[in-house]
């Protein structure tokens, strides 16, 4: 029997908590990776992909991304981050893919990497299903949803080019394509329906 720090009365020794609680019963999705592999998940990662331990604990991180492209680039973006942070730190947002069914939702994803001279040798993730507020609808390419998305964050055609290595035209043929098909004129225009639009469909 334990003491409660809070009430200084006895408690169950099921009600103690240890490291391995705290990580399990986490109300945020938590995962270990090294080398993007998933290693260890926590029951909220869990619930959030719809899909069980063994189907995910020892797999790449690429089972949950819509494309392999996307799950490629994504780490240069990630790798490129990290090693440039003070802290090690990476944060975005993205559309990610249940393993189970396929399907779709938006991500909000915090990242830790242990050393920031490997971003990808060993890290720490929470993610956050935030498909409540940005459902998916409007069929975008995976191209289109990773511009979309750094477009968002409030980078120019320019900065994105930069970030993605293409180039300056080939970013903007993309900007036109996400005008045509949110119905929009304006680049202010196409943000503001990429944040508020119920039917955006982005990813990094």
């Amino acid at each position: 029997m334990t003491t409660s720090p809070i009430a200084g009365t006895p408690r169950p020794p099921e009600l103690t908590l240890d490291y391995r609680s705290a990580f399990e019963l986490s109300p945020m999705a938590c995962a270990l990776t090294r080398d993007r592999i998933i290693v260890d998940c926590n029951l909220k990662f869990l619930a959030i992909f719809r899909t069980q331990r063994e189907a995910v604990v020892g797999r790449s991180f690429e089972i949950l991304f819509p494309t392999p492209g996307e799950f490629e680039r994504t780490g240069r973006r990630i790798a490129t981050a990290v090693s440039s942070s003070d802290t090690g730190g990476y944060a975005d947002e993205r559309v990610m893919r249940r393993p189970g069914d396929g399907s779709l939702f938006w991500c909000h994803v915090w990242g830790h990497a242990l050393d920031r001279a490997q971003p990808h040798a060993a890290a720490i993730w929470s993610l956050e299903d935030i498909s409540a507020t940005r459902p998916i609808a409007v069929d975008l390419t995976p191209r289109e949803r990773e511009i979309g998305a750094l477009l968002v964050e409030g980078l120019t055609s320019k900065l994105v080019a930069r970030r993605l290595g293409l180039s300056h035209r080939t970013v903007e043929i993309y900007r036109s394509r996400l005008l045509r098909k949110h119905g929009v004129d304006t680049a202010t225009g196409l943000v503001r329906k990429l944040i508020a639009d119920t039917s955006s469909n982005l990813a990094a």
